[in-house]
């Protein structure tokens, strides 16, 4: 059973000028997005900054997630790590706090073989209950999880249950899904292709966009879902813009502009991420001044 269908977010998590994370911009963000129509928060995933996270503040942010949802919408909690080890104690703290789902992304830097990522998400998986979604995004980890090891998990693995799609490699998600025959959910990992990869079976989108435009966005994928496939493409490049605009430099570095752009958290973020270029914040506020958000 999935996990959720339409947009999830890939929620920021907001900070404090001096670099702590502001819990009360967070509360409003999570409620901002339930109260328009977003399906699912992804709490502590790579847009939210994880990696700068220290373990503590990693599981505090999942848990203030969780309470603040408050069984709403469900929440997925961010547990990837380069260490297998590490990824679990996420995992299984995670669980405890109440997550509803997991998202993972492959192992960073350590370029593992097909073989080692087939062994690292299984052993993940054994220490929990949660339903698990493998996230391969290649050109931020310089690993790419072969259509075949994302079945053969699917398949053997009872809990994991989905794939956050982030390869812009079209041919290799439609090989993916053609392989594994129903039995893996499929989410877009890109905000550019969301109807793209739904029209091969997709069932959703976890968003950088979700974060500004998280009306958009469910609508995006509710459209396409309820077999109005001409509308759902037209939201799609409607959308196009601002999602370019929204990746003109590292994520989540303009989504934190275009979110203090509409007064709803500080730009804050933490080194190594640094602000926008002038003519690249320009760029973006145009962007969403022509998308209707400001």
């Amino acid at each position: 059973m999935a996990i959720f269908t339409g947009a999830g977010v890939a929620i920021i998590t907001p900070m404090k000028e001096n670099g702590d994370v502001d819990y009360e911009a967070y509360g409003r963000l999570i409620d901002f997005q339930i109260e328009n129509g977003t399906d699912a928060i992804i709490s502590c995933g790579t847009t939210g900054e994880s990696s700068t996270l220290s373990h503590e503040e990693h599981l505090e942010v999942i848990k203030y997630a969780v309470e603040r949802t408050a069984g709403r919408i469900p929440v997925v909690a961010g547990t990837g790590s380069n260490s297998t080890k590490e990824a679990i104690h996420l995992s299984t703290e995670a669980e405890k706090l109440g997550a509803d789902g997991l998202l993972i992304v492959t192992p960073y830097y350590n370029k593992a073989s097909q073989a080692g990522l087939y062994e690292h998400y299984k052993t993940i998986a054994e220490t929990v209950k949660l339903p698990i979604i493998l996230y391969n995004v290649p050109s931020r980890t310089g690993c790419n999880i072969q259509p075949e090891t994302a079945v053969k998990l699917a398949t053997e693995v009872e809990n994991i249950v989905a794939i956050k799609a982030a390869t812009g490699n079209l041919a290799q998600e439609s090989h993916l899904m053609a392989l594994a025959d129903g039995k893996i959910d499929l989410y877009s990992g890109e905000d550019g292709l969301i109807v793209p990869l739904m029209s091969i079976g997709g069932i959703g989108v976890i968003s950088v966009l979700s974060n500004v435009a998280p009306r958009q966005t469910h609508d995006i994928c509710a459209e396409y879902l309820a077999g109005n496939v001409e509308k759902a493409r037209q939201l799609q490049f409607e959308a196009l813009p601002l999602v370019d605009a929204l990746f003109s430099d590292v994520n989540p570095i303009p989504a934190k502009h275009a979110m203090a752009m509409m007064g709803m958290c500080k730009a804050t973020m933490r080194l190594p991420l640094s602000p926008m270029a002038p003519e690249k914040e320009e760029k973006l506020r145009k962007a969403m001044k022509d998308y209707g958000l400001l």
